[in-house]
C-alpha cells in the first residue's frame, strides 16, 4: 500500500469546507449585522443541497426519520424552549415532565417493569444524555465508582467485545479503565467463553451490545447476564443503535434475542432516541437498574462559593428545547407509528440481505435483522471496488476494517418502493467493477488499507488528527466582513 500524496492528503481535508468560493467566510464579527433574510437565505441554501443525499434514500444509518414535516413539527416544538436551560429546574419545571416521561417511556420498552420480579425493591430509572457517546461514557464511570466504594478496586477493567462501540474505549481512556478486549466468534458475536475466562476480581463491568455498530447483531446478552449475576459485576448494554428499534421487531414476530431487564445480570442499558425513536439530534436514554446505580452518576457540590450544584452527568447548561422535541417524537409517532416503521425496516433489511447472498464472491457478516453487513470472499473482489461503484450510484454505505467489508443499516428513507432492487442491480454490477479492475487501488478504502501497513500505523494518527483539525479551519474572507 503507497503512502498518500500530499495532494491525496489537502483533497482529504478540503471536503469538509466545499464553499470556501462561495459565500463569505466569517474570521471575526461582523462589523454591521447581518440582516436574518439573507442570513437564512444562505443556511436554506446549504441545508437543501445537503439534504438531497439523505433524502434520495440511498444513504446507509445517518439519517432515521426522512420526514420533513416531522422536522419541522418538532422544530416548532424546539422553538417553544429553545431558550431554556433545564438545569435551572425553578425556571423551567416543565423538563422534569418531559425528561421522567420519555425516561418512563424507553423503560417500559425496554421491559423496565421486569426488574422487581427478579430484583425486590429495585425499579429501573434513567438519565436524558445528548447521544449515544455520552450514554456509553457514564455508565463506564458510574461501574469504575461503585468498584472503588463497594468493592475497593482502585485498577478497575471493563471486558469489551472487539465489536462495541469505540466510545467505550474512549470512556475507559477518560476514566483510567483497563480494557479488556474479547475476540468474537465466527458468527461475529462476543465469544463469551473468553469472556469468562477473563473475569478477574478487578473486573467491573461486562458489555455486549444490541446491535453493534460494525454488523448490526445482538450480543448473547442472557449468556453474559448469567456471568454478571455470578460474579456481581455490572453488565451494560448498548442499545444505542438498536434499543429503539430491536422491541417492536420482537413485537412484530421476529427472532429478537432476549437482550433488556428481563434478564436479571443487566444492570444498564443506553438506547438513542436520536436514531430509532426519530427525535432530533442530541438525545439518548440511559437506564439503570437501580437508584443506587444512577447516583453514582451524579456530580454534587455543596461548599462551592457560586452556591449549591448538582447536576446528572458530565453535561451541565442542556437545551430544554431538545427534550421537548424528543417527548413530542415519542408520543406523536405512538405503538402503532413505531410499529409500521419497523415492520418496513426489517423487510427492506430482508431484501437487502437477499441480494448480497445471492451475489457469488460476496459473503454477510452473521445472521443480520436491520444492519445487513457484508464482505468479499473472493480474492479478485476487493470490497472496497464494490463500493467504489456504489458510490457512483449515488450510494453511501459504511466500510468496516478487520476484517473489511461494508454495512448497510436501514433507516426509514431507505424504504422507499424500488430502491432494494435498485440496491441489488447496482451491487451485483459493482461486484463485476471489482473483478473488472482486480490489482488496483480503490479510492474508497485508502484510508483501511494504510492502516494495515507499518507505514499506515504511523501516518494515519497525522491523518484523523488532521481530519480533525481540518473541521474547524475557515479559509480567508472573501468578502468584506460588513452586514447589510
Amino acid at each position: 500500500m503507497a503512502d498518500l500524496s500530499p495532494e491525496q492528503i489537502v483533497e482529504m481535508l478540503e471536503q469538509f469546507y466545499p464553499y470556501k468560493n462561495r459565500f463569505p467566510a466569517y474570521r471575526q464579527v461582523p462589523e454591521k449585522p447581518l440582516d436574518r433574510d439573507g442570513v437564512l437565505d444562505l443556511v436554506r441554501t446549504l441545508a437543501h443541497e445537503e439534504d438531497r443525499l439523505g433524502d434520495s434514500g440511498k444513504v446507509s444509518g445517518s439519517l432515521y426519520l426522512g420526514d420533513h414535516e416531522q422536522y419541522h413539527f418538532l422544530a416548532q416544538v424546539y422553538e417553544a424552549f429553545a431558550h431554556a436551560n433545564v438545569l435551572q429546574r425553578d425556571m423551567y419545571p416543565s423538563a422534569t415532565k418531559f425528561e421522567g416521561e420519555i425516561v418512563a417511556m424507553t423503560a417500559a420498552l425496554l421491559n423496565g417493569q421486569a426488574v422487581p420480579d427478579h430484583h425486590p425493591g429495585e425499579d429501573a430509572v434513567g438519565v436524558i444524555t445528548s447521544g449515544g457517546t455520552e450514554s456509553l461514557m457514564n455508565p463506564m464511570l458510574v461501574y469504575r465508582e461503585r468498584g472503588r466504594i463497594e468493592k475497593g478496586i482502585t485498577e478497575p477493567q471493563v471486558i469489551l467485545p472487539t465489536t462495541a462501540h469505540v466510545a467505550l474505549d474512549k470512556a475507559c481512556h477518560y476514566f483510567g479503565i483497563e480494557v479488556v478486549r474479547a475476540p468474537v466468534t465466527d458468527q461475529y458475536v462476543v465469544d463469551v467463553d473468553f469472556v469468562r475466562d477473563h473475569i478477574t476480581p478487578q473486573t467491573v463491568a461486562l458489555v455486549g451490545s444490541a446491535g453493534s455498530y460494525p454488523y448490526g447483531l445482538v450480543d448473547p446478552i442472557s449468556e453474559l447476564s448469567d456471568l454478571a449475576v455470578h460474579h456481581d459485576v455490572g453488565l451494560h448494554v448498548d442499545g444505542c443503535l438498536g434499543g429503539w428499534l430491536l422491541p417492536w421487531g420482537e413485537r412484530l414476530g421476529y427472532s429478537i434475542p432476549r437482550f433488556d431487564f428481563r434478564l436479571p445480570g443487566v444492570t444498564s442499558i443506553s438506547a438513542d432516541t436520536h436514531k430509532f425513536g426519530y427525535a432530533l439530534k442530541g438525545t439518548s436514554v440511559l437506564l439503570y437498574r437501580n437508584r443506587t446505580l444512577r447516583q453514582y452518576q451524579y456530580f454534587k457540590a455543596n461548599d462551592w462559593p457560586g452556591g449549591l450544584y448538582v447536576s446528572p452527568g458530565m453535561s451541565g447548561s442542556r437545551s430544554g428545547g431538545v427534550i421537548a422535541a424528543t417527548w413530542a417524537a415519542l408520543v406523536t409517532t405512538g405503538e402503532a407509528g413505531y410499529l409500521s416503521a419497523a415492520s418496513r425496516i426489517f423487510q427492506t433489511a430482508a431484501g437487502i440481505r437477499n441480494a448480497v447472498e445471492s451475489i457469488d464472491g460476496l459473503a454477510l457478516f452473521g445472521d443480520p435483522t436491520f444492519l445487513v453487513a457484508f464482505h468479499s470472499v473472493d480474492a479478485e473482489v476487493d470490497i472496497f471496488q464494490v463500493n467504489d461503484h456504489l458510490a457512483e450510484q449515488g450510494w453511501r454505505l459504511n466500510p468496516t476494517q478487520v476484517p473489511s467489508g461494508l454495512h448497510f443499516c436501514v433507516t426509514l428513507p431507505n424504504t422507499r418502493d424500488g430502491l432494494v432492487d435498485q440496491f441489488a442491480r447496482d451491487l451485483a454490477d459493482g461486484v463485476t467493477y471489482a473483478r473488472a479492475h482486480a490489482g488496483e487501488e480503490a479510492k474508497s478504502g485508502a484510508l483501511y488499507g494504510l492502516a494495515g501497513t507499518p507505514a499506515g500505523a504511523e501516518m494515519l494518527p497525522f491523518l484523523l488528527s488532521g481530519a480533525l483539525d481540518a473541521m474547524y479551519e475557515v479559509p480567508a474572507p472573501t468578502a468584506p466582513l460588513t452586514g447589510s
